[in-house]
């Protein structure tokens, strides 16, 4: 079993819910409310700015220079894909400039981003890989589970293509390959860092589409809609 395969063999319940949780579910039957895809995409739009800076984060500690080129176009893409996200879904959900100036994110999103910056100020070039492969991983996923899902609404449809799309299979397989070759070249101590690096991740992937399923705020914002 490659490195990579026990790790998705130890986040297996959470893979599984992931893939069939309501707001997976609610793309591919098309009956998700915009207003919940919208609470998403701005906090993916948050997220994929600091994903894109760990991106560069790990390309600057790769020694192997053909690997440093790698994350580096990666975390290229990664800006345009946030630049695309807004450019796509801002006219359809109605997302300003303001709206994403303005925008402060769930505890999920926040922490999420944490996560990963931890891994990349204190953790190796495998540890930060690892912290990043669940995103690629899940998604790639989803696109295949629901590549023949006919949401028949024009901006899940284009949702699902994206990670159903060769580009993105072929991007994710990269990052899985990349953290199996400097998993080979570490030792057994490292190896059970760079496990605990992608299990929290992966935890973490779940809870986003809980947090924006939920609408999740801030404890004392709930106290103060309470109130």
């Amino acid at each position: 079993m490659r490195f990579s395969e026990s790790l998705k063999a130890a986040t297996k319940r959470s893979w599984e819910l992931s893939l069939n949780h309501p707001f997976v579910k609610g793309i591919a039957k098309g009956d998700l409310p915009l207003e919940t895809f919208k609470n998403y995409i701005m906090q993916d739009i948050y997220y994929l700015k600091h994903y894109g800076k760990v991106h560069a984060f790990a390309a600057a500690h790769a020694d192997d220079f053909s690997q440093a080129a790698a994350l580096a176009d990666k975390a290229k893409h990664t800006a345009e894909a946030e630049i695309t996200v807004h450019q796509e879904h801002a006219r359809i959900l109605n997302i300003t400039d303001d709206d994403v100036k303005q925008f402060q994110p769930a505890p999920t999103a926040y922490a999420y981003t944490s996560h990963l910056y931890r891994a990349a100020l204190s953790g190796s070039l495998a540890q930060m890989v690892a912290a990043m492969l669940p995103c690629y991983w899940l998604y790639a996923d989803i696109g295949l589970e629901y590549q023949n899902a006919k949401p028949g609404v024009e901006i899940y449809d284009n949702w699902i293509h994206m990670y159903a799309s060769d580009w993105f299979q072929k991007s994710t397989q990269e990052m899985i390959d990349l953290l199996d070759d400097l998993a080979a070249q570490a030792s057994g101590t490292e190896r059970e860092k760079i496990r605990q690096q992608f299990i929290i991740a992966k935890e973490y992937e779940l809870a986003f589409w809980e947090m924006a399923y939920t609408f999740e705020t801030w404890l004392s914002e709930q106290n103060q809609a309470a109130t």
